[in-house]
Order: structure tokens, then sequence, then C-alpha cells
């Protein structure tokens, strides 16, 4: 269940609650008049299955109220409530699978923004990598895979062309160019630093690594793996599950290949560089396909269910 919070004009709220009436899954509605001060208005508070939370807060949205007023949405994690069970039965389809498109929104901006943080753990991630790959330890390389950040702007651009947001798409862009651009570079020189204490040397990058030899060297199979991977990281975003999201997160070659291609930038290992760049590239596009197809594919899901959410005017709640 989700529970909304919506800060409404005195004008608007027999709509709001006329919306609320005739969506499908809503209990515990409860109306505060004249409460509330900025903005002011009244506060109306409802519960709604998460099968319909998307249909009911789209009509908030063609209402204005986001633009007059305030909608706040939080996830309930217990109601003991029969009324609350009655309207989860209501609503067609499974919470899990239900995808509420303004939080996916929310989620992937806030994880694709270009900050101190975000560069940081792209940086000390592929730093990581880079120990991974000259050791040729598949431990640190894991490692690094969890450390990475760059699925959430993977995520932004998949939701931003499913959306049509262009600023989303350009936003998370930056963040993963400027990110692996950064990482690249600051991997590149700590590689270079490594090799004056004598814990790098360039016999290691050429010798033998039959756990980390993949990294430089695409094939097929990197690119069907992308493709599964990006399927599971949004569906992942959509249920919130972040355990499967760190899975994914250790199973793509992302970080490691740019270690690689830092690594052997700074021994002029072109051929390696190259392997890796391309390697990591595959990577990228394949989780972005994956991402926009599977969005698409459950927005093509969620509207057969569309008729399914409204309820006649003054019809009963519940079945």
């Amino acid at each position: 269940m989700l529970h909304l919070r919506i800060i409404t004009p005195s004008a608007r709220t027999d709509a709001v609650l006329e919306l609320i009436d005739t969506t499908v899954g809503t209990t515990h509605v409860a109306v505060l008049e004249d409460v509330a001060r900025d903005p002011s208005g009244d506060i109306v508070l409802c519960d709604v299955a998460r099968e319909a939370g998307d249909e009911l807060l789209h009509g908030l949205r063609e209402l204005g109220i986001d633009k007059v007023g305030s909608i706040a949405v939080g996830n309930i994690d217990l109601s003991l409530s029969d009324r609350a069970d009655k309207a989860e039965e209501e609503a067609p389809g499974e919470a899990a699978d239900a995808v509420i498109w303004e939080q996916l929104t929310d989620t992937s901006q806030e994880e694709s923004t270009l900050t101190i943080t975000y560069a940081a753990l792209m940086i000390v991630a592929t730093m990581i990598a880079a120990c991974g790959v000259v050791l040729d330890n598949a431990i640190l390389i894991v490692g690094a895979m969890a450390v990475g950040p760059e699925f959430g702007p993977l995520a932004g651009i998949s939701t931003g062309l499913v959306r049509r947001a262009p600023r989303a798409v350009w936003r998370s862009t930056v963040a993963l160019v400027v990110g692996f651009a950064a990482a690249i570079v600051a991997t590149t020189v700590f590689s270079l630093v490594m090799d004056g204490l004598g814990q790098f040397e360039e016999g290691m990058l050429d010798a033998a690594r039959p756990n980390t030899g993949f990294i430089f060297q695409p094939d097929p199979f990197s690119f069907v793996v992308a493709l599964l991977a990006g399927v599971a990281g949004v569906v992942s975003l959509t249920s919130s599950k972040a355990g499967v999201l760190v899975g994914v997160a250790i199973s793509v070659t992302t970080v490691p290949a740019a270690a690689n291609a830092a690594v052997a930038l700074s021994y002029g290992d072109l051929a390696q560089m190259w392997g890796s760049a391309e390697q990591l590239l595959l990577n990228l596009t394949g989780i972005i396909v994956a991402g926009v197809l599977t969005l698409i594919g459950w927005k093509l899901l969620w509207r057969t269910q569309r008729g399914r959410m409204t309820r006649p005017p003054g019809a009963p709640r519940g079945k």
C-alpha cells in the first residue's frame, strides 16, 4: 500500500475526493479542512494499493494539484486493516509488478545526477578494478563492480527515452560520460604512481590472465549478458528490490573495462585499451537497449489494465 498526503486548494478538494472515490484500490480517506498554511488549503489523506497508485497520481497531476498544492507519497510497510486488504484485492494485478512512474523518474534522477559522491565512487571503483586486472584477482573485480554507481545514469537514460524527457536523458548522459572519463584519467595516473612505487609492472598486464582476460576481449556473450542485466536492473528498480540491483552490478563488465583501458593506456598498450573500450561501450549499449525495451513492455502491460482502475461514482469499494 501507498500513503498519499495531498495539499489542495479548497476549491479543488471535491474534485480530488471524486478522483479518489472513482479509483479502485483506495481506502482510509480523511479530509482536514483549512489546516494547510504553505500552500494554503485542505489536506487530503488516503491509502491506495500500489497497483492503482500510478493511475491516481496521474489523475492528481491532471487536476494540477502538483502545481497549486502538493502530493507526497510514502510506502506503507505494514497495514492492519480489513479495508486495506479489500483495496488490494480490488486493484488489478500484483503490487510487486506495479510501476509507479513518478517514483521511478524521481529515483533515476537522484541516482543519475553528477555529484561529488557519484564521481568519487566511480573513481574509487575503477582504481579497485585496476588492482584486480593487474593482479588477475576476480574478487577485486567483483568488489569494484559492486561499488560502481554507473547503473543509475543508465537507468536514467532508459527512463528518459521512454518518457520522452530529453533533459533527463542529457543529465544522465553527462553523468555517465563525465564519470567514466574522470575515472579513466584518475586511474591512469594511479597506475603510473603504482608503477613508480614498484607495485604495478607492464609484464603483469601482458601476462596470461585467466580470471580477467575477458575484460578486453568482447564477444557476443558480452552483449547478451548486458541485455539480461539491463532487464533485471530495470525490473529491480520498478519493484524496489535492491538485492537484485546489486546482482546486476556485479554481472556486467563496465567499471573493470574502464580500469583495464586506463592501465593499458598508462603503458601505451593500445590493443588492450581499444579492446577494453569496445567491451565498455558494448555493455553500456546493451543495458540501455534492454532498459528501454523493458520499460516499454511494462508500460504496454499496465496500459491494458487502465480500464480496470476506475469505478463508477458511488459504487461500493471492494469486491
